[in-house]
Parts: structure tokens; C-alpha cells; sequence
């Protein structure tokens, strides 16, 4: 009997110690939860009621119920052509960005002397990011008088309104986020540099040039980098918003009409909340399902180290 009671004091002791480090644990993690419910799902719950509302911010919510979002898929032709100038606009400048990383960070990889100031001087560009004082430079670099047209004068070629003309506004934007891809290169140098140089080792004995060492160990063995690279890369574009609005303001004719360009003018600039939230959380949608697809395929080109391995 009193073995049975020392158990059970026991087990209880052991209850309240678990419980007690359980507190602990919530206590310590509570600024960052409280953070997330008030900063983040209690917004996200608001913005799903308000996209089947008519708000305006300066008016009482009127609930509409799918009008929002009947409006948009049937009756809402911007909505239209900014998703197509987005979609263009994620399917060439991501593949472009990625590639071009990847290339520096080949070269990067480099033993050189003094490739640590290279890499510091190819890096510096990407600390001002995708700033308004970029977006600014952008517009006066390929102006109607700016530095592009300048060097094409000096070849005696005839220069053009690059951001002015519908079929080369979104080229400059492409190049714009292009020019951004630090942040990819820097993580595709870090996945280099976890590469074994055994491997190549091995490849060069079996008489492997650098293309074939390229193709059949670089790129499968960093193919998880790229997957996070691709991922992190789309869903950045998706949301493009700066540089449309300082640079081309979403113009001409809707060629660089962004989504969250479209979804700001909504938002702030017609003061339709509801329907603003409801391009919101499509966005939302797209965005996953796009990033889900993503996943999907890479069963196929994403290989991992432990792959076979039981």
C-alpha cells in the first residue's frame, strides 16, 4: 500500500514538474506569440471578413457575402491583365535572377586572390535593395535621356523611351529585380561551398570535364539551395509593388500593372477595403498553389544526400 502511495506521489511530483516546464516554456515564447496573434492572425481574420464586406474605412463594413469575388473573376478586367503582367513578370525575371546568382556565385567560388573584396563589391549593390532611391536611379538610368540611351547615341544607335513603351516597360523591371540577386547569390555560395571537393576529385580521375563535373554533381547536389531559392524568389515577385509604382506607376497601358499595385490602388487609393482584401487572399491562393506545384515537381530534380539511405 504505501508503495503504491509513494508511486503516485511520485508520478504527481513528475506532473507538476512537466506542467511547471510546460509554463516555463509558454512564458518564454509569449512576446512572440502575442505578437502573432495581434500582428498577423488577427489581421488575417479581419482581412477574410472584410473581403466579403463593402468597406470603405469610412464607413461601417456591409456584409455582401461572394460579391467581391464575383465582381472580380466575372466582371473585373484589370484584375485580368495585372495577374497576366504578374505572371510574366515571376516567369522571366525569377528563371533570370536565379541563373544569373548562380553564375556569380560560381565565380565567387573561385580560389583567387582578393576574392574576398570581389565578393564584398558584387554583394554592396544588394544592400539598398529594391529601395525608392533604386527605383529612382532605375528611371532616370533608362529614361528617355538616360544613361541607356546615352551609350546607344555614342553607337550611333537610336535610343527609345524604355519605361514609356508598352512592349519594354516590364523589360526594365525584369532587369531591375535581375540586378537584385544577392541574397540568391550569397545562398547559392554557402551551397557551393558545402559541395565535398572529393567529388570532383573523383570526377576529374574519371576523365569529367568542368561542364559534365557541372551538370552531374554541382547542379544535383545543390539542387535543394535551389529549391529554396526558387521558392523564396516567387514568392517575392508575386508581391513586386516598389519598383511598378515609382518607376512606371503601373503603366503604360497596364503593361507593368503589378497585382499588389492594383491591390494598393484598391486598398488606398479608392478606399475599397473589402474588395481589396478579396485580391488579397486570391493572391494568397495563387501564391500557394503556385508554391505547391513547386513542391510537387521537385520529386523529380531535387535530390538529397541521404537519399537511399536507410
Amino acid at each position: 500500500m504505501n508503495t503504491q502511495k509513494n508511486a503516485a506521489a511520485a508520478a504527481g511530483r513528475r506532473n507538476r514538474r512537466i506542467r511547471d516546464k510546460s509554463f516555463e516554456g509558454y512564458l518564454y515564447i509569449a512576446p512572440w506569440l502575442i505578437g502573432f496573434l495581434l500582428l498577423t492572425v488577427w489581421p488575417m481574420g479581419q482581412s477574410l471578413y472584410f473581403s466579403f464586406t463593402d468597406y470603405s474605412l469610412l464607413q461601417p463594413a456591409n456584409w455582401v457575402g461572394w460579391q467581391n469575388y464575383d465582381k472580380i473573376f466575372n466582371r473585373d478586367s484589370t484584375f485580368v491583365n495585372s495577374l497576366k503582367a504578374t505572371f510574366l513578370f515571376v516567369a522571366t525575371s525569377v528563371p533570370l535572377k536565379l541563373a544569373f546568382a548562380l553564375l556569380l556565385a560560381l565565380v565567387l567560388n573561385m580560389k583567387l586572390k582578393g576574392m574576398h573584396f570581389y565578393r564584398t563589391v558584387i554583394y554592396f549593390p544588394s544592400l539598398i535593395g529594391a529601395s525608392v532611391a533604386v527605383a529612382i536611379l532605375w528611371n532616370n538610368i533608362f529614361g528617355i535621356d538616360g544613361i541607356v540611351n546615352h551609350f546607344l547615341q555614342y553607337l550611333n544607335i537610336a535610343g527609345k523611351n524604355w519605361i514609356g513603351l508598352p512592349e519594354t516597360a516590364l523589360g526594365t523591371l525584369v532587369v531591375l529585380a535581375v540586378w537584385q540577386f544577392g541574397s540568391s547569390m550569397v545562398i547559392f555560395l554557402s551551397g557551393l561551398k558545402q559541395i565535398p571537393t572529393e567529388c570532383y576529385e573523383a570526377a576529374s580521375v574519371d576523365g569529367a570535364g568542368k561542364v559534365r563535373s557541372f551538370f552531374q554533381i554541382t547542379l544535383p547536389l545543390l539542387s535543394p539551395i535551389i529549391l529554396f531559392n526558387l521558392v523564396l524568389q516567387v514568392i517575392g515577385s508575386f508581391q513586386m509593388f516598389t519598383q511598378a509604382f515609382i518607376i512606371t506607376k503601373g503603366g503604360p497601358v497596364e503593361a507593368t500593372y503589378m497585382y499588389a499595385l492594383y491591390l494598393f490602388d484598391k486598398a488606398f487609393t479608392r478606399f475599397e477595403m473589402g474588395y481589396a482584401s478579396a485580391l488579397a487572399w486570391i493572391l494568397l491562393v495563387i501564391i500557394g498553389i503556385v508554391t505547391a506545384l513547386i513542391f510537387s515537381t521537385s520529386r523529380t530534380w531535387v535530390h538529397y544526400e541521404n537519399e537511399g539511405r536507410d
